[in-house]
Order: C-alpha cells, then sequence, then structure tokens
C-alpha cells in the first residue's frame, strides 16, 4: 500500500472514532464539540501516534483511542486559543470560531470538556495484559506535554513574549511547548503503545522535537506571505527575528534531524517520514 493511502486510512479511523464518540447527544454543548472537532483538520497529531506506535508493530485498536484523545486535547486547545482573551480569531479551518458559532461562555465548556473526554478515553480505552501497566504512563506523558509543563505554559510564554524583547531562545522554547508539546507526546505515546526500549523512546521524543519545531517555522512562513491574508500578529515569531531564508534553512535542517533521530534507533517508515517531510512543502497550509 503506498504511504498516502496508508496515512489516509488512518486519518478515515481517526474520524471515524471521533464521531463515535462525540454523537448520540444534541444538548447544546455536544453540538459546539462536534463543531470544534468534526469540521475538518488534517489529524496531523493522530496520525503521528498511530504512526509511531505502528512502526513497533503495536496493533491500530490499541492505538486508536489515545490517538482520538490527543486529538480532542488539540481541538480544546485551537477553541480556547480562538477567544477574545487570547488570539481573537473568528474563523477556524475556514468556519466560523466555535465561540463565534456558539458564544463565548458556551465555546469555553466545550473546550473543557473536550479535554476531560480524552482523559476519559484514554482511561476506559481497552488494552492487553502486556499493555495494561503503559496506560498510567502513557497518560501521565500526555498530560504532562499538554498541561503546566507542556503546551499551556507554552501559551502563557506565548502571550507574555514582547517582541522587542524576545530572543531565539525565548522562541525556541514557546515552540518546543506550545506546538510541540502535543506533537512530542504523540510519538512517544505511540512508541510507550508499542512497548518502546528507552533508546526507541529517546529517539522518538528527538524526532517529536524537530517535528515540532519544523511545524511552526513551517506555519509561520505561510502565514507571513502576502497572499496569506493573515492579519498582522503582535507576537514575536522566528521569521521576524531570523528573516525568511534563515527560517526556511531551519525548517529543513529540522527535518533532516528528525529522520537521523529515527535511523539511530532504527525507527525510520515510510509513513512517519512522509509526515516530517510532507512539512517541507509550503505550497499549501
Amino acid at each position: 500500500m503506498r504511504v498516502e493511502d496508508a496515512l489516509r486510512e488512518q486519518k478515515q479511523a481517526v474520524d471515524e472514532e471521533l464521531g463515535r464518540l462525540l454523537r448520540g447527544r444534541d444538548s447544546l454543548l455536544f453540538q459546539a464539540m462536534r463543531h470544534a472537532v468534526l469540521s475538518g483538520g488534517k489529524r496531523y497529531r493522530p496520525l503521528l501516534l498511530l504512526s509511531a506506535g505502528e512502526s513497533l508493530a503495536a496493533e491500530r485498536g490499541v492505538l486508536l483511542p489515545f490517538a482520538c484523545a490527543v486529538e480532542l486535547i488539540h481541538c480544546y486547545s485551537l477553541v480556547h486559543d480562538d477567544l477574545p482573551a487570547l488570539d481573537n480569531d473568528e474563523f477556524r479551518r475556514g468556519q466560523p470560531a466555535c465561540h463565534k458559532a456558539h458564544g463565548e461562555d458556551i465555546a469555553l465548556l466545550a473546550g473543557d470538556a473536550l479535554l476531560t473526554l480524552a482523559f476519559e478515553v484514554m482511561a476506559s480505552a481497552p488494552l492487553p495484559q502486556a499493555l495494561v501497566e503503559r496506560r498510567a504512563p502513557v497518560m501521565a506523558e500526555i498530560g504532562r506535554r499538554a498541561g503546566a509543563e507542556g503546551m499551556i505554559e507554552g501559551q502563557v510564554l506565548d502571550i507574555r513574549l514582547k517582541p522587542e524583547r524576545a530572543s531565539e531562545n525565548e522562541l525556541v522554547e514557546v515552540i518546543l511547548k506550545k506546538t510541540g508539546g502535543l506533537i512530542i507526546a504523540s510519538v512517544k505515546a505511540g512508541a510507550m503503545l508499542g512497548l518502546a526500549s528507552a533508546e526507541q523512546l529517546q529517539a522518538m521524543e528527538e524526532f517529536g522535537r524537530n517535528v515540532g519545531l519544523a511545524f511552526q517555522v513551517r506555519d509561520d512562513l505561510l502565514d507571513s506571505r502576502p497572499e496569506a491574508g493573515r492579519k498582522p500578529d503582535s507576537r514575536p515569531n522566528l521569521i521576524s527575528l531570523i528573516g525568511r531564508r534563515e527560517a526556511e534553512r531551519r525548517l529543513s535542517v529540522n527535518v533532516q534531524q528528525a529522520m537521523e533521530a529515527l535511523d539511530k534507533a532504527g525507527l525510520r517508515t515510510a509513513s512517519l517520514e512522509h509526515l516530517a517531510r510532507r512539512l517541507l512543502d509550503q505550497g499549501q497550509g
């Protein structure tokens, strides 16, 4: 099977399971939750988790609940990021942002509900006996990377950092936590469910770190194009600090280093390579 077809199959499995998790109730809250999750998205993080786990021969059925949980956390973060108190964005994935469609109050609570649902899904996921002891460490890894030491702290750093005072090290820290946190958690969680060794986990973390950096640099490069039509960003980013040409070089270096990390542990697969190398394409958002 071609790698594009394999990833498309993975994405379909994620979309179907997310739909199952969110259907059956027609309350205002669940309408907002479905709006946030089922209105599109590339499912990049769950694809990373599935691909990392399958690189170590983990079964799709074992990985899928955790992949969906990561996407629920990601979608909650987008709902909250779009709120007027943070990024104040009116659109998400070509549709009105959750707070524009359902109101700020319901959007805030929908985000809370998606986050708590993610941990419910992981806690109740069926696991074979050999993996039961891995459940708590996987949940702890995802919680830490998504929480006050990871994604949320990255968001705090981002909103507090002043463009005129930002250093490169500070910006890299923001990226590794705000964007990289869930990406690193995804590949490590998949590897943990594949019974990875300590060496393999370290390789996956280094892969995730470089993919997280590349992901954000690519996003900033795309957003900085005049044709992107994005509103001027008052927050600092690497493009404004190091320039477009150097940012493009860094993007290429990060992707290459991600591949080298996998090679050291013998973990390179067509899917993981494709997910990393697609970040080199700046032709589409």
